[in-house]
């Protein structure tokens, strides 16, 4: 499996690690970043979180030199807390969540995640989960799907699409992602096809963060993970598209602020404490050099918070 970590080096260097420390990295993937963290422990331990089976089996192998220092736990990091728990850790001193989808989910076609290729609609992160892209796509309403293609993909013509794929399943179900793709083509006008993003970026992500409940689950660890970090220990999430990063942005600053209830209020209701400080002003991008090597980084910000 080929795999190249977005921003490797400058997640390493903003982790400030600590080769004592304890660090999670709840999105494992195939362990590229893992990797770089237990290369620099001595004593330390590092949680490596990951749905995908085909993920764990791969970064364990991986890991497997590190032995007891790599713990790998097959879950969803909105659980983060329960997570935690079932292993009797209280607090961390790093955390690191890479939100993208790795390349080999993307190129092996039979995961129906890419746009590129004609496979049969899944997109499941954990293959044994229930709800798939083709169940979304036969069997939710046309207001959902509209909502889900503008709210999470931001499509300009979700109510077109929309209304393209309930008509298209009443001659027949959908089946494939080269079915979807032709339906959104279809359906596009002449400009729209023009323009330099594939036609069906946006709906397949939105399909996407449905079937994974992706936004859900990256609510829960950004409510989660402050309270779970030492003073001083960090949080870095690389997000790959603007709804998930202003998610971040702002979870990290409602922590920055604090309470945000009006100032007669006799008690807090907001429950923002200040538990976090932005590292940098600004999103790390990929650098030129990555770029190059790796096209598909080119969406990818890493934003760095640490407790206070």
């Amino acid at each position: 499996m080929r795999h190249q970590s977005v921003l490797l080096q400058e997640s390493i260097h903003y982790l400030n690690i600590d080769p004592a420390g304890t660090y999670v990295d709840g999105t494992l993937g195939m362990g590229g970043h893992a990797e770089a963290v237990l290369q620099r422990l001595t004593t330390g331990r590092l949680i490596g979180i990951d749905r995908d089976d085909q993920a764990l089996a791969y970064a364990g192998r991986r890991l497997a030199t590190f032995g007891e220092r790599a713990t790998l736990v097959k879950g969803n990091f909105g659980d983060l807390d329960a997570i935690l728990d079932s292993l009797g850790i209280d607090k961390v001193d790093g955390m690191l969540f890479d939100l993208g989808v790795s390349s080999p989910q993307l190129d092996d076609a039979s995961r129906g995640f890419s746009y590129m290729q004609d496979a049969p609609l899944d997109m499941r992160m954990d293959e044994t989960a229930v709800l798939t892209a083709r169940d979304v796509l036969n069997g939710w309403s046309e207001a959902e799907l509209r909502s889900i293609f503008w709210r999470y993909g931001e499509e300009r013509y979700a109510g077109r699409i929309a209304a393209a794929v309930v008509q298209a399943r009443q001659e027949a179900p959908i089946e494939t992602t080269g079915q979807f793709v032709d339906i959104i083509r279809r359906t596009m006008p002449a400009a729209a096809l023009r323009e330099k993003q594939h036609p069906a970026k946006r709906c397949f992500q939105a399909v996407r963060i449905a079937v994974n409940d992706e936004l859900g689950s990256l609510e829960r660890m950004l409510q989660a993970a402050p309270d779970r970090l030492k003073v001083g220990g960090r949080l870095l999430v690389i997000s790959f598209h603007s709804l998930e990063d202003r998610l971040v942005k702002e979870a990290i600053r409602q922590r920055e602020n604090g309470c945000t209830c009006p100032p007669d209020f006799p008690v807090c209701t907001c429950g923002f404490v200040k538990t976090l400080k932005s590292v940098t002003r600004k999103p790390v991008a990929p650098s030129g050099e990555e770029l190059a090597e790796n096209p598909r980084a080119r969406s990818a910000h890493l934003r760095i918070a640490e407790r206070v």
